[in-house]
């Protein structure tokens, strides 16, 4: 299993088909948006036309990427980019253990 991880992003290589239920996630400002960071406003973003994020029924997302000349690159301000090769991934938020509650993890 190969995974890739940007802070609270993971990324899970799957060869799992995208089911036809799956919609496509709206670019913004011409970027495919993972996550937003809730205190900072930062994005992990791919600003590619080889990428393509979708939401499933159950709230799942998965990016797929398309074969190009090169990987795509998943940025964000305060990390290191990361080259994601083509293929479809599992998009993963983590998640902290709180006494008041389980929560995904604010960046």
């Amino acid at each position: 299993m190969t995974m890739y991880r940007q802070g609270d992003v993971l990324l899970v290589r799957t060869d799992r088909p995208l089911g036809g239920q799956a919609r496509p996630v709206p670019r913004e400002a011409g970027r495919v948006v993972l996550a937003r960071g809730e205190a900072t406003g930062h994005a992990h973003a791919i600003d590619s036309p080889l990428a393509e994020l979708f939401e499933e029924q159950d709230g799942r997302l998965y990016l797929r990427v398309s074969a190009g000349a090169e990987p795509v690159r998943l940025i964000h301000q305060q990390h290191d980019p990361i080259a994601l090769p083509p293929g479809v991934y599992e998009v993963r938020r983590q998640h902290e253990y709180t006494p008041e509650a389980i929560r995904r993890v604010i960046d």
